[in-house]
């Protein structure tokens, strides 16, 4: 199975199903001496965790992170990092309706058709759970970046949209409350939203912003390889993403060229940041600010159609324990690849020039 390995030089490979014994990773390329928190990257681990509010899944998994390698006496040792997250509270039987058949907007037909064998248990290695290991991942890169800071928050849910500009919201107020919204009003609406959705056994969508900040001049690399490019691949590498838009994004095309121009300041900064700080594919070294558009979950409490493996229609139920709302939990996700197209851009650029 080709596909498990992000990145160019701190690069990360993933292993794991939902329902295996564990899931982890081992993350090449971090240099030697760097001092880690490991109740920063626990924390982050616990911001993603199943099981933490009324709102998501109730999975109820530690995610204690286990460190097997490329750490010693607290700091990194420039090997390769191994890491795994013990799987504890699997359900399989709750999937064995699904062993002959296939849901829909699931990866479960084109799993069945590729490989010609699937592990159906809660999806397998197609999950979402195989997230966890990029946060650990993630985390470690926001120390090796030390002073660039990663922020990610709900701003849309439904029609229920935060239209605020981010520099005018309270960071905050992201993490006191489960939906992860800013703005204390609109969480509360979200929330109340999301509780009525899972009560129908249905699921609703949202967007999460992420705003990167303290970004140096001069991170990505033209032509194929764009600061923009890679972050919206590793956007999309996560599930149940649908779209990725940076800076004006779509509504930049409503605007004249003289309109969405960011003009200079005397010391290279610009007076607007309609670029979403990248340039030809470099950062400028002012904010780096997108939009990442996630699906309703596709598992619904509710009664469908779909066919079997022999191609018959069949009628099935949706069970287990599933998010009404997967965007409050993506949050430290996008985080986490963020930092990672960071880091690894960080490294690449220490070669640009004498």
């Amino acid at each position: 199975m080709a596909g498990n390995t992000f990145g160019t030089l701190f690069k990360l490979t993933t292993f794991g199903e939902s329902h295996g014994k564990a899931i982890g990773g081992i993350l090449e390329g971090c240099p030697a001496g760097l001092p880690l928190d490991m109740e920063a990257i626990q924390g982050d681990l616990d911001r993603r965790r199943p099981g933490q509010s009324a709102i998501v899944t109730q999975r109820k998994e530690p995610d204690t992170v286990v460190f097997y390698s490329g750490i010693f006496e607290g700091k990194t040792t420039g090997t390769p990092i191994g890491f795994a997250i013990y799987n504890t509270n699997q359900k399989s039987k709750d999937y064995s309706h699904i062993k002959d058949s296939y849901r829909p907007s699931h990866a479960d037909y084109v799993y069945d058709q590729k490989y010609g064998f699937r592990d159906y248990r809660g999806g397998g290695r197609s999950s979402a759970r195989e997230t966890a290991s990029r946060v650990v991942a993630g985390a470690i890169a926001k120390q090796f970046l030390g002073e660039v800071t990663f922020t990610a928050f709900v701003s849309q849910v439904g029609e229920l949209k935060l239209n605020t500009p981010y520099q005018e919201l309270d960071f905050s107020n992201i993490e006191t409350n489960p939906v992860r919204c800013p703005d204390p009003e609109m969480a509360s609406a979200m929330e109340a939203y999301i509780k009525k959705i899972k009560k129908e056994g249905d699921t609703i969508g949202g967007v999460i912003t992420g705003v990167i900040q303290n970004v140096p001049v001069g991170l990505g690399e033209p032509v194929f390889d764009k600061l923009h490019a890679a972050l919206g691949k590793a956007m999309l590498s996560i599930n149940a993403v649908k779209g990725f838009e940076y800076g004006s994004g779509f509504n930049g095309v409503q605007l004249k060229g003289s309109e969405h121009n960011d003009a200079f300041n005397t010391d290279g900064t610009t007076k607007t940041n309609n670029s979403g700080g990248v340039q030809g594919g470099i950062s400028n070294g002012m904010d780096v600010y997108f939009n990442v558009a996630f699906k309703p979950v596709a598992t619904v409490l509710q009664g469908y159609e779909t066919i079997d493996k022999d191609g018959n229609m069949v009628q099935t139920k949706g069970k287990g324990r599933h998010d009404p709302c997967v965007v409050p939990r993506a949050v430290p996700i996008v985080e986490a690849m963020a930092a990672l197209v960071l880091a690894d851009f960080a490294l690449l650029a220490r070669g640009n020039k004498m």
